[in-house]
């Protein structure tokens, strides 16, 4: 195993410090940080390409980190000062290993499907807190695979990877900026599960969600927050839903992260009856 000293903020440290902070850097090398015991432990599981560990010198590691580091391949790893660790770390109490992992491919032919899919399309995020959410209650709930379309947050920044809580490794996750791939796609799929619904969600007073049968194949359209879904999207749904609020209520509606939360629920709810 080879490993490379760190003492100062040379070459080496400031490609992690831009893998964690440049986006357009992140895609140029292909690679992003890892930090956090779930979310390693998931990389490493689920076969995600680890490249290197990151670790302090001036710390006597864990079993669990030494296990890691020596059990998983790496191409190299770096030993570095507890101060440098530091100011890479995202959190208040610093992790004592990062990662630094390559980035799969964005390609919808690579997607793996069951006979019965619910998938999830998310419009143009541009919040990460949301699509952390959204990508845990995916895994959370059965939902197979999440689509991100047009210009959106980054799916490999450190904030959406660590808000996931391990769940953005066990998912299938697939940038697409391009719109005409995407309903392309959806066509290919409309072929091979000629019952599919595609469901677009919406604020505004549409069919309440608890009045569909999410028992089939489904695709949930989820909005961006602000605009909501673009024009193409939502006249490609075959239904528009909604969450009705109480009568009592101020609120006119959830966030996108709560909306989808109780729309994959309600899906996975009717499923389970189905099958009992």
């Amino acid at each position: 195993m080879k490993i490379e000293k760190i003492y100062t903020k040379n070459t080496a440290y400031q490609k992690f410090e831009v893998l964690r902070s440049n986006r357009n850097k992140r895609y140029k090398y292909q690679e992003f940080l890892i930090e956090g015991v779930r979310n390693i432990n998931q990389a490493i599981a689920k076969g995600w390409n680890i490249k290197s560990f990151l670790y302090s010198n001036e710390r006597n590691l864990s079993d669990w980190a030494k296990g890691v580091i020596h059990s998983t391949f790496t191409e190299i790893n770096y030993e570095l000062p507890e101060i440098l660790l530091k100011d890479l770390s995202g959190k208040e109490d610093t992790s004592e290993i990062m990662a630094v992992a390559g980035m799969r491919e964005d390609d919808l032919n690579t997607i793996t499907l069951s006979k019965n899919p619910m998938i999830a399309l998310f419009d143009r995020p541009s919040n990460k807190g949301n699509l952390g959410t959204i990508i845990r209650s995916c895994d959370a709930l059965g939902v197979e695979c999440l689509i991100l379309t047009g210009h959106a947050v980054d799916l490999y920044d450190p904030d959406v990877i660590v808000s996931t809580m391990g769940s953005f490794f066990n998912m299938q996750v697939i940038r697409v900026p391009e719109t005409q791939k995407v309903l392309d796609f959806m066509a290919k799929l409309k072929k091979q599960y000629p019952t599919l619904q595609t469901i677009g969600t919406t604020a505004h007073k549409e069919y309440p969600i608890y009045d569909l049968n999410l028992s089939g194949p489904v695709l949930f359209m989820l909005g961006n927050e602000t605009d909501g879904l673009s024009r193409a999207f939502k006249d490609s749904c075959d239904i528009l839903t909604t969450i009705p609020m109480a009568e009592s209520s101020y609120a006119t509606s959830f966030n996108v992260g709560c909306a989808a939360t109780v729309m994959f629920y309600e899906a996975s709810r009717q499923r389970a009856l189905t099958l009992s």
